[in-house]
């Protein structure tokens, strides 16, 4: 991203997953403020509530997966989330980002289905988020795929387990794909709930990641903001975990709460 990018758009909101109700200004309201700030400087929504795309890979439930981020997003505050499914094997449309679109919203899912419908769209969809100063908002499966270099699954690493086999999303060994290159880290989510954080240290002590972040549900990690691209704040109810590789081997693993920050780079 571009260090010259308007504060009001261009951002990042990275959210582990979780359903926390009183959490829910907390994760999704800093989001819905940049979303009105794009809308208002690009002149197209001022004193409207920000029309918010939510993409969503639909694997046949797709109405009521949209159902629950309708609501948790108009719980943040006022604004228009407006339905994007993709169904399965298909691939998400560079043109649903209408002109009055204030934000994109990619819902969570299977990760690797999300991977697939996204990927021939990264980079003209990382270039049409700076040119027009839009905020993006990545829920698990979302925030995954923000990365340059996504995580997107697997329970294994050379046959030997590295997480629980329940959260390896359809895949059995690990795979790191393609992102959309919004941060240069890599993300992992449910790191407390799910015990994803092993798996994203033992992928960063392997040399396959130079930077990861683990998020624990009903947290927001924030790149962008006051703190400017070179740093990420932290909010919410857990924390987030920033995993680097140590000198002379292994990982150094340092953990963010809310209010707190670390460099991305």
């Amino acid at each position: 991203m571009s260090s010259g990018t308007k504060s009001s758009g261009g951002r990042v909101f990275l959210i582990g997953g979780g359903w926390e109700e009183t959490v829910a200004d907390v994760v999704h309201g800093p989001f819905l403020r940049a979303a009105r700030a794009a809308s208002e400087a690009s002149g197209s929504g001022s004193g409207t509530a920000p029309r918010l795309l939510c993409v969503i890979v639909d694997e046949g439930d797709g109405a009521e997966q949209f159902a629950r981020y309708d609501a948790a997003l108009r719980k943040a505050g006022d604004c228009t989330p407006v339905p994007c499914p993709v169904p399965v094997g298909e691939r998400f449309e560079l043109g649903a980002v209408t002109r009055d679109v204030a934000g994109v919203f990619v819902c969570g899912g299977l990760t690797p289905a999300y991977q697939e419908a996204l990927a021939e769209a990264s980079g003209a969809l990382s270039s049409l988020l700076r040119e027009r100063g839009l905020p993006y908002a990545g829920f698990s499966a979302g925030a995954a795929l923000a990365g340059r270099d996504a995580l997107v699954g697997g329970w294994l690493m050379d046959g030997i387990a590295i997480c629980p086999p329940d959260t390896a999303e359809d895949l059995e060994e690990l795979e790191v794909r393609p992102g959309l290159g919004l941060v240069p880290f890599a993300v992992d989510n449910h790191a407390a709930q799910w015990g994803t954080l092993g798996r994203l240290a033992a992928v960063v002590a392997d040399g396959r990641l130079a930077h990861g972040v683990a998020i624990d549900e009903n947290t927001l990690v924030e790149v962008g903001g006051e703190g400017g691209h070179g740093r990420a704040r932290v909010a919410g109810r857990g924390r987030a975990h920033s995993v680097r590789p140590a000198p002379g081997g292994g990982v150094l693993v340092r953990s963010y709460g809310d209010g707190e920050s670390f460099p991305v780079a």
